[in-house]
């Protein structure tokens, strides 16, 4: 397989690095409002297509002072997709259906800019002979045969997982570990790892403050105890640092460091890895 034939297919719908980039880089009106609610409009607006009424700034110091609230923005995104998902779960009594609603829902409140990451990195990586041409093909707005592979294989294992909870009427817990966990994961990539490109949103949001990183795994991890328990807590903590450092290392390895498509891969694969290790600890406890 080419790489060019790789690259060829159907146009990715979601947003690549340039548009968040581009925010990043023109937005930078310094009456915007600031502290901890400011944090949370900022890292809405950057992490989902909720519409975002006040005005944010964007700039790399304002984006890396918000990560420790990125765990909320998934609390909140998880707390409406589990609207729809519950209603149909009531209406047809099907587990499986009820998944597969609450996982369009949450692609429809971030704009696939997760699933957009980890089909651009899947395309790179796997297409690209040296760090150039894995960069170049990552910011290719079309979609090639590893992105797609690693797409449909992504939504299968959530949508397994979500079912799988669902099963002992776990969906709506493990919607917000899976949502505020991996959304503590994509900060430690960017504190751990440098940039790869000069530009972008990898490069644009800088390199957060330890206690904004720290912050925000506490976060996740209140929320995780409060609605699933220590132990839980634990174990899927545990999982989304496996998760995470998997993908740091890989991206270190194939391009130098991590871009805006890393933390979209590193918010899918985490997400993964904490949604396997729920279903673990409910295989045992339940």
């Amino acid at each position: 397989m080419t790489n060019d034939h790789n690259q060829a297919g159907m146009k990715s719908q979601s947003p690549d690095d340039e548009g968040i980039a581009s925010k990043v880089e023109h937005d930078e009106d310094i009456s915007a409002p600031k502290g901890p609610v400011a944090d949370f409009w900022r890292a809405l607006a950057l992490l989902s297509r909720v519409p975002v009424s006040t005005t944010c700034d964007f700039r790399p110091v304002a984006i890396a002072r918000s990560v420790w609230c990125w765990p909320l923005v998934g609390l909140f995104i998880a707390g409406i997709a589990i609207i729809p998902a519950y209603l149909t779960e009531v209406l047809t009594g099907n587990g499986m259906i009820a998944a597969i609603v609450a996982t369009l829902a949450l692609i429809l409140l971030t704009g696939s800019m997760h699933e957009d990451g980890i089909a651009d990195c899947a395309d790179g990586f796997g297409g690209g002979q040296d760090k150039m041409r894995k960069l170049e093909i990552m910011r290719d707005s079309r979609i090639g045969t590893y992105g797609v592979v690693a797409l449909v294989l992504c939504l299968a294992m959530r949508v397994a997982v979500l079912a799988a909870a669902g099963e002992s009427g776990s969906m709506a817990a493990i919607l917000i570990v899976m949502a505020t966990l991996s959304r503590a994961a994509m900060p430690i990539v960017t504190y751990v790892f440098d940039p790869a490109r000069e530009d972008g949103l990898g490069k644009g949001a800088g390199r957060p403050d330890i206690r904004m990183v720290a912050a925000g795994i506490a976060v996740a991890l209140m929320l995780v105890v409060i609605v699933a328990g220590a132990l839980t807590a634990f174990m899927c903590l545990v999982a989304m640092m496996v998760g995470a450092s998997i993908v740091g290392w890989i991206a270190r390895h194939q391009i130098g460091g991590h871009t805006g498509d890393v933390l979209g891969m590193t918010q899918i694969i985490s997400e993964l890895f904490v949604g396997i290790a729920f279903i673990a600890v409910l295989q045992v406890t339940w």
